[in-house]
């Protein structure tokens, strides 16, 4: 991480193998144990405790069955404003979809490394973030086919664009479709890319600082220190926005699928 006193704000993204499975292979290819892959672990495990503590279903809701009711509900909202009644089969989805990047976001900004635990955000790399863009995209493909079969093409051709227009509107819409995983995983995994290495930056001015001495401690390190809670904070929103915001676009595109609007 450091070299010379220098820290290198990406070696936090570093896929590392873990437990001696570097070498680790089927079938030739490697399938070693990654800290990517004990994170994300981690989240899926803490979003079945999550959903297993708050079904209990009792007549006075503990906190655990508000906070599930809450967040299954926000989501039955979602999903019945953006594909109407079709779209509350796909609650289950869509919940655990945000749930799950939810929780990758915060983890990877809990100060962990206080108590010598690195915590990695999984959702600062784009194999993972357009995995779970793609998985979306081919549910509505999915969706889109089997329910309306050839008509699904539509979707390209807006009601009422002239006949002469058509075969470049449809180019146009079928490539704009097609964009749609892309840019979805991509605008997760830059926020999160983003956010972290600036408070890796942040970080490094306070310790080369406080390193050079107390004046320079002073000058700079203090306001690096502020800037780095102010900027925190605003992670912690930004991770909250970024699943929101993966979950209503994946509502809207199912949207498209079962209503062809």
């Amino acid at each position: 991480m450091a070299d010379s006193g220098k820290i290198d704000p990406m070696h936090q993204f570093a896929i590392e193998p873990l437990f001696g499975t570097d070498n680790l292979s089927l079938g030739g290819y490697n399938i070693a144990f990654t800290n990517s892959a004990l994170w994300m672990l981690v989240s899926a495990v803490l979003l079945w405790a999550f959903v297993a503590m708050g079904m209990k279903r009792s007549l006075v809701p503990g906190r655990w069955q508000m906070a599930v009711e809450f967040f299954t509900g926000f989501i039955d909202n979602l999903m019945k404003q953006s594909a109407g009644a079709a779209g509350r089969k796909y609650v289950p989805y869509v919940f655990s979809l945000f749930m799950f990047i939810l929780m990758g976001n915060l983890l990877g900004l809990l100060p962990l490394g206080l108590f010598g635990i690195h915590p990695f955000t999984f959702t600062s790399h784009f194999t993972i973030t357009g995995a779970l863009a793609v998985l979306s995209f081919s549910i509505v493909l999915i969706v889109g086919f089997f329910k309306h079969k050839l008509h699904f093409f539509s979707l390209f051709v807006p009601h009422g664009t002239p006949l002469p227009m058509i075969p470049f509107i449809f180019v146009i819409e079928l490539v704009s479709f097609m964009v749609r995983p892309f840019s979805l995983g991509l605008r997760l995994f830059v926020a999160m890319t983003a956010g972290h290495v600036l408070l890796k930056v942040l970080a490094g001015f306070v310790i080369n600082s406080t390193n050079a001495g107390p004046g320079f401690g002073v000058m700079v390190g203090i306001p690096s220190f502020v800037l780095m809670v102010g900027i925190s904070a605003l992670e912690m929103l930004v991770a909250v926005i970024q699943a929101y915001v993966f979950a209503l676009l994946t509502s809207l595109y199912i949207n498209d699928a079962e209503n062809l609007h």
